[in-house]
This record gives C-alpha cells, sequence and structure tokens, in this order.
C-alpha cells in the first residue's frame, strides 16, 4: 500500500461540549477532508450555526446534529460549556452521558470505521459491539496526560497517592516539572471533582485511555513525541499525534473599532490580555491584573468574563482606574476576535491563561508570551514547558503557598518580554521566533496529518 495516500475512510467525530473542543476538532476534520477522507461531525443542535463558518470542506463534512438532554438544574437553552458557569459543567457532561442511545442509533446509521472522541468513556464498548474502532483523541499536548494520568503510576503496580504528583512518575521523559505547594493541592482537588452522574473527570480520562483502540493528541514528534512515546509504553496501544492544528487563516476582517484603536499605537506597543471565558478570576485577582496591566505603562486590550459574583466588568474594577487609563487600555466583557487581535501589528505582548487553542494562535503570531495559568492541570505543566524548557515564554510568579499573583508579578512578566535588552526576553523572543518558523514550516503540519491518517488506516 502507498502509505502516502491511504485509502479514504469514513470517521465520526464525537468532541466533548465545549467549544474550546469542538474547534479543534473542526480544525483536523478539515485537515482529514482536505486528504479525502469522509467526516461525519456530530455536534449539539443549536451549537452548529456557531461552526458553520468554520467548515472549509462541505463536501466532505457533514455536520450530525444531536439534540442535548435536558438535565434537572441546567439551563433550557444550554447546550455546552460556554453557555453555563462553569459550576455547571458536570451537568452538562451528565448531558452528554444522556445521548448514548442517540449515538449508539446514529453509529449504526452511519457506519463510521473510526470514532474519534474525547470525554465519553462510555463511548470504546459501544463501538466495540458495533464493529467500529475508537480513539480517544484529546486536543491538549500529551505532557500532562503522561505526567498527571493514574496510567503511568498505576502501571507500576500502585495506587496514586497525592504526594506523588510532586515527582514525575518513573520514566517520565524529562525531569523540569517542578510543582509548588498551591500547584499541588489544586492538581489534586482537580482529581476529586465530580463530572458528570457520579463520574470523576479523572476516571473519564484514564477509562477512555485503557478502553479504547489507539490514544491520540494534538502535538508533533518534534516536541511531543517523547510524552507519546512514554504514553505508549503505559497503556499498550498506539498514541497518535494529529500535529499542530493551526487555524486556518480566517475570512472575516477585524472590526474597524478594533482596527482604528490598534492603530493609533506603534507597532509591537500593546499588550493584549484574556483570560479563559470558561474560569473567571476571583475579584481580587481581576483586580491584580488589570493594575498590573496599569503599571506597565503599555497600552493594553483586557478581555474576559466578569469575576465570580459580579453581573459585569464595570462594577468589578478597581476605584478610579476606567478614568486613569482612558485613552490607552480596554477593559471587554464581550466575545472578541482573538485570532484576528493576535495577528495585528500593534500587538507585542500576550497574557494567555495556557488554554491549547489560544497558545497556537499565538505560537504562529509575533506577539510574545506571558504565561498566567488557569486551573486546569494541563494549564499548569504547558507552562512550566513553555517557560522551562522550549523558553518561549516567561511566567507570572506567584506566591509558593497561596498561589496568588501580584500586579508587581504581571508589570515584571510583560516589561520581561517587551524589553529589547532584557537577556530573558531576548532568549524567550528567539525561542518564540525559532518555533514560529517551525510550526509555519511547509511540510511540518502536513506529514503530521499525513503519518496520523496512516495510524487511523493500521487500526482497521
Amino acid at each position: 500500500m502507498d502509505t502516502a495516500s491511504p485509502a479514504p475512510l469514513h470517521i465520526a467525530i464525537f468532541p466533548w461540549f465545549a467549544m474550546g473542543h469542538l474547534t479543534p476538532n473542526l480544525h483536523l476534520a478539515n485537515k482529514l477532508a482536505q486528504r479525502g477522507h469522509r467526516i461525519s461531525f456530530i455536534v449539539p443542535q443549536r451549537t452548529q450555526t456557531k461552526l458553520q463558518h468554520l467548515n472549509h470542506q462541505p463536501h466532505l463534512i457533514t455536520f450530525i446534529p444531536i439534540k442535548v438532554p435536558h438535565v434537572d438544574g441546567l439551563p433550557h437553552h444550554a447546550e455546552t460549556t460556554s453557555d453555563v458557569p462553569i459550576s455547571l459543567f458536570p451537568l452538562i457532561a451528565t448531558a452528554m452521558d444522556h445521548t448514548q442511545k442517540d449515538i449508539e442509533l446514529l453509529l449504526r446509521d452511519l457506519k463510521p470505521q473510526i470514532v474519534l472522541f474525547d470525554f465519553q468513556h462510555w463511548l470504546p464498548n459501544l463501538t466495540r459491539s458495533l464493529g467500529i474502532k475508537s480513539v480517544m483523541h484529546f486536543v491538549v499536548y500529551p505532557l500532562s496526560s503522561a505526567y498527571l494520568g493514574d496510567g503511568p503510576r498505576r502501571s507500576q503496580g500502585r495506587e496514586l497517592t497525592e504526594h506523588d504528583l510532586m515527582e514525575p512518575p518513573e520514566g517520565f521523559p524529562d525531569t523540569f516539572i517542578k510543582l509548588k505547594p498551591f500547584e499541588l493541592r489544586l492538581l489534586v482537588a482537580i482529581r476529586k471533582v465530580e463530572f458528570g452522574n457520579g463520574v470523576l473527570l479523572y476516571d473519564r480520562v484514564y477509562n477512555s485511555f485503557c478502553s479504547a483502540d489507539a490514544i491520540g493528541f494534538k502535538g508533533c514528534k518534534e516536541i511531543d513525541g517523547s510524552y507519546a512515546e512514554y504514553l505508549e509504553t503505559v497503556y499498550g496501544k498506539p498514541v497518535l499525534l494529529s500535529g499542530p492544528l493551526l487555524p486556518e487563516p480566517s475570512n472575516s476582517t477585524l472590526d474597524e473599532k478594533w482596527v482604528a484603536w490598534l492603530g493609533g499605537f506603534n507597532p509591537g506597543s500593546v499588550v493584549f490580555c484574556t483570560y479563559g471565558s470558561e474560569s473567571p478570576l476571583p475579584q481580587n485577582q481581576f483586580q491584580e491584573l488589570l493594575l498590573g496591566l496599569e503599571l506597565t505603562g503599555f497600552p493594553f486590550i483586557a478581555a474576559f468574563k466578569p469575576p465570580d459574583g459580579f453581573e459585569s466588568n464595570e462594577e468589578a474594577l478597581p476605584e478610579g482606574f476606567r478614568e486613569r487609563i482612558k485613552g490607552r487600555g480596554i477593559v471587554y466583557g464581550g466575545w472578541v476576535p482573538q485570532q484576528l487581535i493576535l495577528g495585528h501589528p500593534s500587538i507585542g505582548c500576550f497574557i494567555t491563561h495556557c488554554g491549547v487553542g489560544s497558545l497556537t494562535e499565538a505560537f504562529i503570531n509575533r506577539c510574545q508570551l506571558v504565561l498566567l495559568p488557569g486551573i486546569g492541570g494541563g494549564h499548569i505543566l504547558v507552562a512550566k514547558m513553555l517557560s522551562r524548557k522550549l523558553k518561549v515564554g516567561v511566567e507570572v510568579e506567584k506566591g509558593e503557598e497561596d498561589g496568588l499573583f501580584t500586579k508587581e508579578s504581571v508589570c515584571k512578566a510583560v516589561k520581561t518580554v517587551m524589553d529589547d535588552e532584557n537577556e530573558v526576553g531576548r532568549e524567550v523572543r528567539e525561542n518564540h521566533d525559532k518555533l514560529r518558523t517551525f510550526l509555519l514550516s511547509n511540510n511540518l503540519e502536513s506529514s503530521c496529518i499525513d503519518r496520523f491518517c496512516q495510524q487511523l488506516q493500521d487500526l482497521l
């Protein structure tokens, strides 16, 4: 068989009901369809319209709408995590689990050869009964699963203890991860989170890894290969890398209001800060972040949801803040076209919560990275990889015990990456340029997808 041109497949993709999972999976669907594969993309009914413009291969990618069952406690309109506060995410998971019978009927009718999924831990047993192969495809880097997952430690014959998380599991391919006390407490707390009716989040992931025919991650072998190989030895099954999943160039243009405002500042002088739309900050940290931006003296755009307990950003602002930053700062509570703003020449620095989608958009632009990881375990570890191993960003310093950052630590991180004379900043800029060039090189993504397709073919 010609390995460069595997036979066309029919692949169903069933992502977790979150835009941060649906969108990159649709990026992957486009790249698979470019190679002639037929994709059935399972998506919540009303959410389909939000994704339609990202379907660049409509002749091969078919949206399969699914009704999200109502669960007590969920608003009637809610389909994805973007429709509800973080406290209701487990109910979205419960609703997703209640689609199991509908999914079985769909798969019987569609007859795909392979299903890609992520949090639906019950899916591999279902697909196996139908003669369909399953791939637990996680749109994150394999680093987090290699370090945090139960599998590596359970494979050594014992249950994971809380203290174990302070050190990498045996055989882990790197030594750069050293967790602080507050990070350990956070990671332990996350492990105990119920995510759906009676199911722990980590059990969803671990059971999916164990029961799927293969495991997949976003990433490429040059950066993520050692973690993928490590997980292959742990789980005894293929671990596939689907490539960097770079976003397609946007067909739209930046609104005139953003163009006009950004155009009033020098190239590379504006700080752009977004914080994960699904993880609002508490008020004290919300204010410290804004005061840190003010302290830098740079113009800035801060786009995030109001802090916990507030209806709007305006009522949570530090006293006198709006007047002091007039003309050089914007605090915005609505949706912003992040990809387009990052590509504007005035943007010089991006403060990110280290979500994989945001990082990918930042990597391929020229803005410098300030890392302020969110509450997800993966965010914490990815920030350490980027700041300590790849050295493409600077992490905001936080208290060892309380995990809180200050306006001074925000200001220090921003000034480090923006200062041409700072040695650390110079190294970060050089490394970011190298990473950008690598990710945008002609053959990288193409070769990753070709290999991914061949590995899918090999499962049959």
